[in-house]
């Protein structure tokens, strides 16, 4: 018990004196710039091998078996230079409304934009990683249509070391994020009560939220979920039977975690290699984070409702190269290792609030109704045909639909 006060003293988050004072919100404006030019120098005179050793390819579920094709990082390394603008990026950035608060030692950045509409729903959009806070503004952009039959006021936080957002102590995990984010909503922001929407690292988070603040958080929507996904023979002890459609999804998450979790394994053991290898090296970068984006989403990717283009990928990169934390990132997962981050063991979270699940069939983790029924009060489940792991990106009119469903069951 002592050492847990401790800690709420050191991280400032759940002492009395935090809670009395309420800390200062300060607009903020994205102002990358200077670093551009040597990000685009890096970038040219980076030299890629005539020929790779071994062509990446594809197999039957449509992941790269090899990696990152090098025909594709040389497209990417050439657009970069040639054609990506960051300045009409940052521009276009900077047309939400960013604010940074200081909560006990942490500096949280995030997007807030307020509904005209009486009595929105507060909802917090939670990003994963290789994401950031650009993965939601597309998300954003729909809930907030003036025609939308649900109004919300959003709230897009970064995760501690990504893009504005101060990197998080050793002895950090979800849990206290989960604990600095409820006081975003509930201290500084003022609400009484609010949603949350989560996907990836930000499911973890989220879960957590919808787990510990139940008083608070009044009702639950992820894509994603703090699991691994469960083996054929898991399911069949549960009683789960699959459709057809149910046994490609579950195939292709065997797949992921059998062959597709190298990254994974490299960030929770030894995050400095990696880290300290690519901190300066944007082409570096970008070879690891854009096969995520292309082996993780649909494969139909910018096309249709998806936004996952080439420039859409390089504003990526180009995010987490600038901001340069690249490594501060990826220590979410040495900070929350298997276990302790994403589970194995299914758990049911301490609340009967409203638990809402959206299944985008190319996602590369499956989590069937019934099991989700498992995890906490599930009231709304839907599977969706178009989309993959970025669905706020691949197919925001659908994910939105979904998350406005907190509507029906939200009660404040």
């Amino acid at each position: 018990m002592r050492t847990l006060l401790l800690l709420s003293a050191y991280f400032g988050l759940l002492s009395e004196t935090s809670a009395a004072s309420i800390p200062a919100v300060k607009p903020f404006t994205v102002n990358l710039s200077s670093r551009v030019p040597h990000m685009l120098d890096l970038i040219g005179r980076t030299a890629l091998p005539a020929a790779e050793l071994a062509a990446a390819h594809s197999s039957l579920n449509m992941s790269l078996t090899t990696g990152m094709p090098l025909d594709t990082l040389k497209s990417l390394q050439n657009e970069w230079v040639t054609s990506f603008n960051w300045t009409r990026e940052e521009e276009q950035i900077n047309t939400y409304n960013h604010f940074t608060t200081q909560i006990g030692h942490q500096t949280v950045h995030f997007i807030h934009e307020k509904s005209k509409v009486p009595n929105a729903i507060p909802l917090i959009l939670l990003h994963g990683w290789p994401g950031s806070f650009l993965e939601m503004v597309h998300l954003l952009d729909q809930l907030m249509l003036s025609n939308s039959s649900q109004a919300f006021d959003i709230v897009v936080p970064s995760l501690p070391g990504f893009g504005f957002s101060s990197p998080a102590p050793n002895e950090w995990s979800t849990s206290d994020t989960a604990t600095l984010f409820n006081t975003l909503m509930i201290q500084v922001l003022g609400y009484k009560s609010y949603a949350v929407h989560g996907t990836d690292w930000g499911s973890v988070v989220g879960f957590d939220m919808y787990d510990q603040f139940n008083n608070t958080v009044k009702a639950a929507h992820f894509n994603f979920l703090p699991f691994f996904s469960l083996t054929p023979e898991q399911l069949t002890d549960q009683g789960i039977a699959l459709t057809a459609a149910e046994a490609i999804q579950e195939q292709r998450a065997m797949d992921f975690e059998n062959s597709g979790i190298g990254y994974y394994m490299e960030q929770a053991t030894t995050v400095n290699t990696v880290g300290l290898a690519l901190y300066d090296n944007p082409l570096g970068q970008l070879s690891w984070i854009a096969e995520k984006f292309i082996i993780w989403s649909d494969p139909r990717r910018g096309t249709g409702p998806s936004i996952v283009t080439n420039n859409e990928i390089l504003r990526h990169v180009s995010m987490y190269y600038l901001t340069q934390t690249f490594d501060s990132a990826a220590f979410i997962y040495a900070q929350n290792p298997t276990g302790k981050g994403f589970l194995y063991t299914y758990r049911r979270a301490r609340t009967n609030q409203p638990l809402l699940f959206s299944n985008f069939q190319w996602n590369m983790l499956f989590y069937p109704e019934r099991l989700v029924a498992t995890i906490g009060n599930l009231v709304y489940y839907n599977s969706v045909e178009f989309g993959g792991h970025f669905p706020a990106l691949e197919n925001p009119p659908a994910l939105a639909d979904d998350i406005r469903m907190i509507g029906k069951y939200f009660r404040s």
